[in-house]
């Protein structure tokens, strides 16, 4: 069972993909705070890096986040199906990735550009 008072090595407010992360909140849940990865690819990504998942955010090492960043960058690495990601078959490159934060962002907005520029239907009426 876990201490109530938290250690010196705990961070309550953790910097993840240019997000705060909230410490007291478990790994896996705490992941999901970042724009792009949701409950299951956190799931999977906490099991790839073999990571406790009932540990509390601010309880992890600095060794076991880098772990976990890794995997998020590059899951094709770590033997993540590609149905898994959120940009499978990418318009430009034709490589299926995991996007994050600022890039979903970007590249939402060159899609709606590109449909705009073709007059396709979805692009017309976006926003």
């Amino acid at each position: 069972m876990g201490s109530l008072i938290a250690g010196q090595e705990f961070q309550h407010i953790l910097r993840l993909l240019n997000t705060n992360v909230d410490g007291r909140v478990k790994i896996m849940y705490a992941l999901t705070a970042i724009k792009g990865i949701g409950r299951r690819f956190s799931n999977i990504v906490c099991k790839k890096a073999e990571v406790d998942m009932k540990k509390r955010a601010g309880e992890c090492s600095a060794e076991e986040l880098e772990r976990l960043m890794t995997i998020v960058a590059n899951p094709a690495n770590y033997k993540i199906p590609t149905w898994f990601l959120n940009r499978q078959k990418d318009y430009k490159t034709g490589r299926f990735t995991q996007l994050t934060s600022g890039a979903i962002d970007s590249v939402m907005r060159d899609d709606l550009e590109r449909l705009k520029k073709i007059r396709n239907h979805r692009g017309r009426f976006a926003l």
